[in-house]
């Protein structure tokens, strides 16, 4: 008789991240085209130099949260990240459950709001190349007061479509396509975008130094530090914001926990390591920059939506137009990079709610030969195509502070929780002078969220999404008898389909 033949199993996630791609994933996440969109508008919010104060401050709140993602990650190296830590450190049984499920809910919104600003920003470079994109075909602003939300005031959107948004939304489309494959693929294609990426930055870097004008980098106004007044520092606080943004990406390995190798070791390291290599890069291209291009023209690019290829000017400047157009098609590369970053890593993280009963069912669902949620990165990337109708700097905005509030915050609070009240979870990495760097995390990010004029605008989006996260979750766990409305523990309900 034949041998049985075993019948295969359902997909499952593949282990095939090193510590080379997992590094690289994250720092084309960082990078991005954030550093070379976002300098005109963090030197808007202090209006000089002395934002690269905003600079520096970001990457050591970056460092200080690293440390939490990188102890939690090694702990914890399941797809999904935050979910996974959210529940865990509140409790999977009860209040960790619905915690986990806020964070997957506002990750619909953020998610996208992040993958569109990336498609945004590399719109913004193409101008350079083909001046026709910057023509504005809308410009609009739109007020909206939400029955029962009237004590949070009016919420404003603002839709700015120009030739240029169609290039934005058909790159998303096109990451879309090239991430609808299985995960060592993937894997290989990162290292290849991160090339690209690399030269981007350097060839800016050896710009700015070869024609550098120290009186022009440092040319301060007179009351540059403010003497402490309340609107220097609520500059600071919108600069941070900037900062921060393009810092954020260090965790991306984190989402992808399930398929990086030795996850234990990698996770902790690519953390690490992506966020001291891009916080060098960033504060020397942020300078150079500064001594090509003075930063009264900087602040002028800033008010004018459109105009915000600063990079490629100093290009130009120092090399010729030549060299500055295959700079700007490096820029957009490395803006497609981490477009391809963003939408590969949040796609995970649905896709492990979903598994684990606590989202929509469909989410669960794996692509039969290739082993990715594709439901999970179909959603996220056709949800971005839409959100590239908005303007660049409300997309920026509404991300960090929905973000903060709904992930960042909690996640800092939960891991002191967890390691007050288990110390002997297992923990391969630990923070280095713990509690310390969580406790000036936190800090930090309550600063970004109220040190900013006009800081209740983007806190009613984050209020208004956290509401009815609430509310989908109540109706969603009264219908399923959990917890609160059930003594039946969540982990008994785990894997369950959700409907």
């Amino acid at each position: 008789m034949p041998p049985l033949q075993q019948e295969p199993g359902p997909p499952r996630l593949s282990r095939e991240l090193g510590l080379r791609e997992a590094t690289a994933l994250n720092m084309i996440d960082m990078i991005g085209v954030g550093p070379f969109i976002t300098i005109p508008l963090i030197i808007q919010a202090m209006h000089g130099p002395q934002a690269m104060i905003g600079w520096i401050l970001g990457a050591l709140l970056a460092i200080c949260d690293g440390l939490v993602w990188a102890e939690l990650g090694a702990s914890m190296p399941q797809a999904g990240g935050s979910y996974e830590y959210l529940k865990q450190s509140y409790g999977a049984q009860k209040l960790g459950r619905m915690m986990s499920f806020l964070f997957v809910w506002q990750l619909l919104f953020s998610a996208p709001l992040s993958i569109a600003s990336g498609c945004v920003g590399m719109s913004r470079y193409a101008v350079y190349v083909w001046p026709s994109l910057e023509h504005v075909l809308v410009d609009r602003t739109i007020l909206l007061s939400l029955p029962g939300f009237s004590f949070l005031g009016r919420f404003e959107f603002r839709v700015l479509i120009t030739n240029g948004t169609f290039v934005a939304m058909a790159v998303c489309l096109f990451a879309l396509f090239l991430l609808y494959r299985r995960i060592g693929v993937v894997g290989r294609l990162a290292r290849y975008l991160s090339a690209g990426v690399i030269g981007a930055i350097l060839l800016v870097i050896v710009a700015g130094l070869t024609h550098f004008s120290a009186a022009r980098a440092f040319s301060f106004p007179p009351n540059a530090l403010g003497n402490g007044s309340y609107a220097f520092f609520a500059g600071l606080g919108g600069a941070m914001l900037i900062a921060i943004y393009d810092y954020w990406g260090y965790y991306n390995v984190c989402f992808l926990g399930g398929e990086v190798k030795q996850p234990e070791r990698n996770i902790p390291r690519a953390v690490i390591y992506s966020i001291l290599l891009v916080a060098v890069l960033y504060i020397i291209m942020n300078i150079s920059i500064l001594g090509v291009v003075p930063w009264q023209e900087l602040d002028k690019a800033a008010a004018s939506e459109t105009r915000f290829y600063v990079a490629s000017i100093a290009l130009q400047r120092s090399f010729g137009h030549w060299v500055a157009t295959f700079g700007t098609f490096l820029i957009m590369w490395t803006a497609f990079a981490s477009v391809f970053s963003l939408m590969l890593g949040y796609s995970r993280v649905p896709y492990a709610a979903a598994e684990d009963g606590n989202f929509f069912r469909r989410f669960a669902k794996l692509h039969q030969r290739h082993n990715f949620p594709h439901v999970s990165l179909l959603t996220l990337g056709c949800v971005a195509a839409l959100f590239c109708l908005f303007r660049l700097a409300d997309l920026i905005a509404a991300l960090v502070i929905i973000r903060i509030m709904v992930q960042f915050l909690m996640q800092i609070l939960g891991f002191l929780l967890l390691r007050s009240r288990h110390p002997d979870f297992p923990r391969p990495f630990r923070m280095w002078l713990y509690p310390i760097p969580a406790i000036l995390a936190m800090t930090g990010f309550v600063y970004i969220l109220i040190m900013r004029p006009d800081f209740m605008k983007e806190i009613r989006y984050a209020l208004v999404i956290i509401f009815f996260g609430i509310i989908i979750y109540a109706v969603r766990s009264w219908r399923r008898r959990e917890w609160p409305f059930s003594g039946r523990p969540a982990h008994e309900i785990a894997g369950a389909q959700v409907q």
